[in-house]
């Protein structure tokens, strides 16, 4: 079992930058995938960056290709999200999750924090 705290959300003006981060809780977090999602209000939990156990492996759902990098140090139990370019669309709540596997799909990721808003203003 992990258990995952998310920091960093705040507001941001477009074509800003935030770094957000989850720490997880444990010495098995190099066991784990990590993932960040997103859940804006009145729509479905979204993919947003995926990365491996060693962190060899990324990739990124499409809205957020090129502005978007996650990264993880296995050594302080963190993954982050850097993202830059910012735009309103990007506004959710910002979860970070971790599973076995990588995957793309929420139900791949048993394990989740408890969020980060991110508020991004035109």
């Amino acid at each position: 079992q992990v258990q995952l705290v998310e920091s960093g959300g705040g507001l941001v003006q477009a074509g800003g930058s935030l770094r957000l981060s989850c720490a997880a809780s444990g010495r098995t977090f190099s066991s784990y995938a990590m993932g960040w999602f997103r859940q804006a209000p009145g729509k479905e939990r979204q993919f947003v960056a995926g990365i491996s156990r060693s962190g060899a492996r990324t990739y990124y759902g499409d809205s957020v290709k090129g502005r978007f990098t996650i990264s993880r140090d296995n050594a302080k139990n963190t993954v982050y999200l850097q993202m830059n370019s910012l735009k309103p669309e990007d506004t959710a709540v910002y979860y970070c999750a971790a599973g076995l596997g990588l995957g793309y799909s929420r139900h791949e990721y048993p394990f989740w924090g408890q969020g980060t808003q991110v508020t991004v203003s035109s």
